[in-house]
């Protein structure tokens, strides 16, 4: 297979100067032939929004440009670090750069711990500096960030970008981190990860949504979030308007009249599927990222000094991000992209067949799976599970599930609703609960994943994704409640409400693109008793409050194309019907990936405690079905974390904290490897299982983390800790 890697520097300077010769020579044409100037032009559907300079060295609150920088915002460590975010002039109207600081607060702390005792500010933060040294400043850094967005010419499609050049960038040695933000996160949700590493390194940042992002849509008022942030209505909004749901205002009007005060996500309801352009909106990221160092640096002689062949460009994410990069990776055939680092990937399966996953030299079963089936799957059967005495958790906080009112009579009910329907066997709760834990284990979960069902299952990871992603899926509009679900701001009993004026004005900051409450709330408008959310549904099924098993099993029904209970084909008559079920499935099928690397370098870092995106269902799998396709061409190397999960965000909670080290240190590293490699030849670390210590303790009160913690990524790791491969299964040791 044809290697994409680009060439040493010296085959760079090599290449150059035998281009120069050529031109002049006229490339054969005689001595008057003409050498065309290039020319520095936006890439193809790009339009640019701002050029600002944020020039901030010293920490300040204001929303002038000269008070910002480009990581903190201007507000540095310590305002990062703070429990609560600066404050607007006015709540109710802040301005668009008071956004864009609270946004670079919001979506650093939504991704790592901010916690003192959990790294931050030792192992990881602003303070840091590339080489790892821990300084005592607040680590701003200075720069300008041009923001322009991407569109496929219909006004819809909206990719916000973001490319921030340091004042650092070394115009000799020119490097792009290219960060495509995880989950549904706005701009600046890859700001911690790829954003920190590479300003650090001096590199160009190029941040993107990749289609997502904080586009929410009141149904009732017609308004919007513009690209920068702010509101205002549609019409008021135009071009800048980030999204809003593609109805006309009659059907509007008759959609307010029987399902008032409902809200519509850009994510959801743009009924594009923008999952399935997450890799063609990176490269366009790194193609607008080349154009904006060429206009900061380019000159009348040398309008584009940077361009890929002389830039190393390292795509970098987590999450939803790192689905993002690698499957860049997979479409680059022009060799924009030198190298990939995926942190926790959400890797969308296309097959289990032809590779396989052994732990500890045994086979692993019910792995490879999509991310909407084990999605909508988890839905159905987590609040049970979570009730198993394997599942139980110790600590009595405010994310254990048994402790937050309502929840385990509700988890009891689930359980029964399950077992009467046919997809439990048990007489009782505790025989049921153990069941579904089984049937999690069998499905791509593991045991390290046993005490992460209640608080995922608690805080609504589920029933928000089960909800979004079928719809997107399979875009359908706002108006389409399908399986009779809606998006709305809820009142304490669970029912739709307006949302608040601030909360709308503040949705660039504050919310994160999904419905986790922020403001949008997954509701189930047939709960018995009328439109609740999904924590306090009554299924008209049962009758009883079970966290709406009804629209779980709806949502299971739109994936697998068949009635969860009794195995029947879904017909035009069903709920859903076949059509729904066809629409979304062939979206799911637009989104996989195909495993072809290119033989691009790549690190691929994961938890093995990930709960939310199983290692069976995406890390491994991936691992063991890339080897598959490219064989002896792969340079995939795969680094599997004991006691990491998902979400270093929580590990400033009891709980959490006592049992769980965070991912986000290995991320670093695995940068620092992939630039090593790429700038100096230096090999990327072996596949291998790096065994953490978790801080033990009493939850909420953690002793402080150390490196002994979280040792490094080894450069020779102990053969007990290889991952290795038997023909193209993976052999990750125990």
């Amino acid at each position: 297979m044809t290697s994409t890697r680009k060439p040493s520097r010296a085959q760079r300077l090599a290449l150059a100067t035998a281009a120069s010769a050529l031109a002049l020579a006229g490339c054969g044409g005689g001595s008057n032939a003409v050498v065309a100037t290039p020319v520095n032009s936006l890439p193809a559907g790009m339009t640019q929004q701002a050029v600002t300079v944020y020039p901030a060295t010293a920490v300040g609150t204001g929303d002038t440009a000269a008070s910002q920088d480009l990581l903190t915002g201007g507000i540095g460590k310590t305002g990062l670090g703070a429990a609560a975010p600066p404050a607007y002039a006015n709540a109710a109207s802040p301005t668009a750069l008071e956004l864009r600081r609270n946004a670079l607060y919001s979506n650093y702390r939504g991704i790592l711990d901010a916690s003192a005792n959990g790294g931050y500010g030792s192992l990881y933060g602003p303070n840091i500096s590339a080489a790892g040294t821990v300084g005592t400043g607040e680590g701003l850094i200075p720069g300008r960030e041009y923001v322009g967005w991407l569109d496929d010419g219909t006004g819809r499609k909206k990719v916000a970008v973001a490319v921030q050049i340091p004042d650092s960038f070394n115009t000799a040695a020119p490097c792009v981190v290219v960060g495509p933000s995880s989950g549904s996160r706005g701009l600046y949700g890859a700001i911690g990860t790829a954003g920190e590493w590479g300003l650090k390194k001096g590199c160009a940042v190029a941040l993107t949504d990749a289609g997502k992002g904080v586009g929410l849509y009141d149904m009732m008022d017609d308004s919007v979030n513009r690209i920068d942030g702010t509101r205002g209505t549609r019409a008021e909004a135009g071009v800048f308007n980030f999204f809003a749901a593609n109805i006309t205002d009659a059907a509007r009007a008759a959609y307010n009249a029987l399902f008032p005060n409902r809200l519509a996500l850009k994510q959801v309801h743009s009924q594009l599927n923008p999952e399935k352009d997450w890799g063609n909106d990176t490269l366009a990221a790194v193609r607008y990222a080349l154009f904006a160092l060429n206009d900061r640096y380019g000159t009348g002689t040398n309008p584009v000094p940077f361009d890929a062949a002389n830039t190393i460009v390292i795509a970098g994410s987590a999450s939803n991000g790192g689905a993002a990069a690698l499957r860049a990776a997979e479409l680059d055939t022009s060799g924009l992209i030198d190298g990939v680092v995926a942190s926790e990937p959400v890797a969308e399966m296309p097959t289990a067949a032809g590779y396989g996953i052994q732990l500890g030299g045994i086979a692993v079963t019910g792995y490879g799976k999509t991310l909407a089936d084990y999605v909508t799957y988890g839905n159905l059967y987590q609040p049970c599970a979570a009730l198993a005495a394997p599942a139980t958790m110790t600590e009595l906080t405010t994310f254990n599930f048994i402790t937050i009112a309502g929840m385990t009579a509700r988890a009891t009910a689930r359980c029964a609703g399950l077992a009467a329907k046919g997809l439990l066997s048990g007489a009782d709760t505790a025989a049921q609960s153990l069941d579904a834990l089984n049937k999690l284990r069998a499905y791509g979960w593991t045991s390290d994943n046993d005490q992460m069902h209640n608080a995922h299952y608690a805080l609504g990871n589920g029933p928000i994704l089960a909800a979004m992603y079928p719809v997107s899926y399979g875009r359908f509009s706002v108006t389409d409640n399908v399986c009779n679900t809606s998006f709305a701001a809820v009142d304490t009993a669970g029912a739709p409400v307006a949302v608040s004026a601030a909360a709308k004005a503040q949705s660039f900051a504050i919310a994160n693109g999904t419905a986790n409450g922020t403001p949008a709330t997954v509701v189930y408008n047939d709960s018995v008793g009328g439109a609740r959310s999904w924590q306090l549904a009554t299924s008209a099924s049962t009758g009883v409050a079970d966290f709406g098993l009804d629209n779980a099993l709806c949502q299971r029904a739109l994936v697998t194309g068949t009635n969860p209970v009794t195995g029947a084909a879904l017909t035009a008559a069903s709920f859903p019907t076949a059509d729904q079920s066809a629409a979304v499935r062939a979206g799911i099928a637009e989104v996989v990936l195909n495993g072809n690397l290119r033989s691009k370098p790549t690190i691929i870092v994961a938890g093995r405690s990930d709960a939310l995106v199983p290692v069976n269902n995406n890390a491994r799998a991936y691992t063991a079905y890339n080897r598959s396709v490219e064989g002896a061409a792969s340079k995939l190397s795969y680094i599997e974390v004991t006691n990491a999960q998902h979400f270093d965000t929580f590990l400033s909670l009891g709980g959490f904290d006592t049992r769980f080290v965070p991912l986000h240190p290995y991320f670093n590293q695995a940068m620092d490897a992939m630039y090593a490699l790429l700038k100096n030849g230096t090999p990327l670390p072996a596949s291998q299982v790096v065994r953490t210590t978790p801080r033990g303790g009493v939850a909420l009160a953690a002793p402080a983390i150390t490196s002994a913690n979280v040792p490094p990524i080894s450069s020779a790791p102990a053969a007990t800790n290889q991952i290795s491969f038997s023909g193209t299964s993976i052999n990750v040791p125990n």
